[in-house]
């Protein structure tokens, strides 16, 4: 198959082309939905097992994944689900059938399927973060609500009891107004090693799909199958892998949407090639809130005499302190129960199929997480320019220069949207 795509082509596939429709599948359906997969040899395998606990076998019509020996306990589990190795081929051939799309594939492989998905009318759950690039989150974001299908970010802490409890708090005004949030991932995983050992490509691989729209560069298995996620060309470092996780507990909190203004404030040398160790940038919020974010812990836990371990957000307000994390939140220098009480969720992934059948749109759905998403990937946009900018949120469009080279990809020939 030709990876030659153009922009009607990636849009529709052949076999939307012949529904003459790209939003037959966006209707609730009356049996259950018929899923399709792309990428369960890692995080996909979670997304599969959950799903297999709410719908039969038989929803699985279509599994894909590039390396046949990671997926090949899952294509065992379903063996009447088709099993492909291009998504493109896939929504070629079972376009008609498919109705959802769950997408698990590393980073710089998110936006083309998932862009296709949402433009036949798909319903998607997408592992986070949602794309590799600011430009492509807006893109998806905007195609989904353009479509009305039912979409999720992968960020299922937000079921947590804690998570929850953590938002009660400041929703409920507990401790007052708060104007400044710390959240932090800490780590220090990232700048491994430029790889020297190119081995021949396994036989169960097909490393160019893996590749996708992404540099071509010799197979190593220091990227492939998990590493990946620390070189710049393909992931997007520990703030892409944790930062939808964290930073959805402010974000829910305080219902914070596009930032105004971000600050890189220091952090390790930029590598042209891999992710950081260690960073911190900041970002302006409507309300007059600063929100920071660290991969590493931050200082302010020391000055303040607080103990970080297990947490991973620290809300300042006018009355009183949460520090809290994905497991715990704990009130400082106030006491009190809070007074709004969320809904309980039905279970992370039954939200995306409920949301399927019709019902209320998933907790995570990309109105609510595409935002979050970008505010993520502007940090690194900050940390690798090593300036800060003002941010128009409409126009994609920041004041550094440095910075505006990072906002939108550019694909090489057949990948082009």
């Amino acid at each position: 198959m030709s990876q030659e795509l153009n922009r009607r082509e990636l849009l529709l596939g052949s076999a939307a082309l012949a529904l003459g429709t790209t939003e037959a599948q966006a209707q609730p359906p009356s049996r259950p939905v018929r899923i399709a997969v792309i990428g369960i040899g890692g995080q996909g395998t979670f997304s599969v097992n959950e799903l297999a606990k709410l719908v039969p076998a038989e929803s699985f019509v279509a599994l894909c994944d590039v390396d046949d020996e990671r997926a090949g306990k899952v294509y065992a589990r379903f063996p009447g689900a088709k099993k492909f190795y291009d998504w493109r081929e896939m929504f070629d051939k079972m376009g008609k059938e498919i109705e959802a799309v769950v997408i698990a594939t590393p980073d710089h492989t998110h936006f083309h399927p998932a862009y296709r998905a949402l433009s036949m009318g798909k319903h998607v759950y997408l592992e986070k973060p949602m794309a590799h690039s600011v430009w492509e989150v807006r893109e998806l974001t905007k195609l989904a609500a353009e479509k009305k299908v039912a979409t999720q970010l992968g960020v299922q802490r937000h079921t947590l009891p804690a998570l929850h409890k953590a938002v009660e708090i400041v929703q409920s005004g507990l401790i007052g107004k708060v104007t400044e949030v710390h959240s932090w991932i800490a780590s220090s995983r990232g700048m491994p090693p430029v790889p020297t050992d190119m081995p021949p490509v396994p036989s169960t691989l097909k490393y160019d799909l893996w590749l996708g729209p992404g540099p071509q560069r010799p197979y190593t298995p220091d990227i492939v199958p998990y590493k990946w996620r620390f070189f710049w060309d393909y992931g997007t470092g520990e703030a892409g892998n944790w930062g939808c996780h964290i930073l959805d507990i402010p974000f829910w909190a305080l219902g914070l949407t596009y930032p105004s203004r971000v600050d890189y404030h220091d952090g390790d040398p930029v590598h042209a090639v891999t992710t950081p160790t260690k960073f911190h940038v900041s970002f302006k919020y409507e309300k007059d809130i600063t929100l920071h974010w660290y991969q590493g812990t931050p200082a302010i836990l020391k000055e303040k005499n607080l103990d970080g371990k297990g947490m991973n957000n620290l809300f300042i307000g006018e009355k009183g302190m949460l520090l809290c994390g994905f497991d715990k939140a704990q009130l400082i220098g106030v006491e009190g129960e809070p007074s709004v009480k969320l809904k309980k969720s039905p279970g992370f992934h039954k939200e995306w199929l409920e949301a399927i059948a019709g019902g209320t749109p998933a907790t995570c759905h990309f109105g609510y997480s595409g935002p979050m998403t970008e505010t993520v990937l502007l940090g690194n946009v900050a940390y690798r320019a090593q300036e800060g900018f003002d941010w128009d949120s409409k126009t994609l469009k920041a004041s550094s220069a440095k910075a505006s080279a990072l906002v939108r990809p550019k694909f090489p020939k057949g990948w082009t949207v």
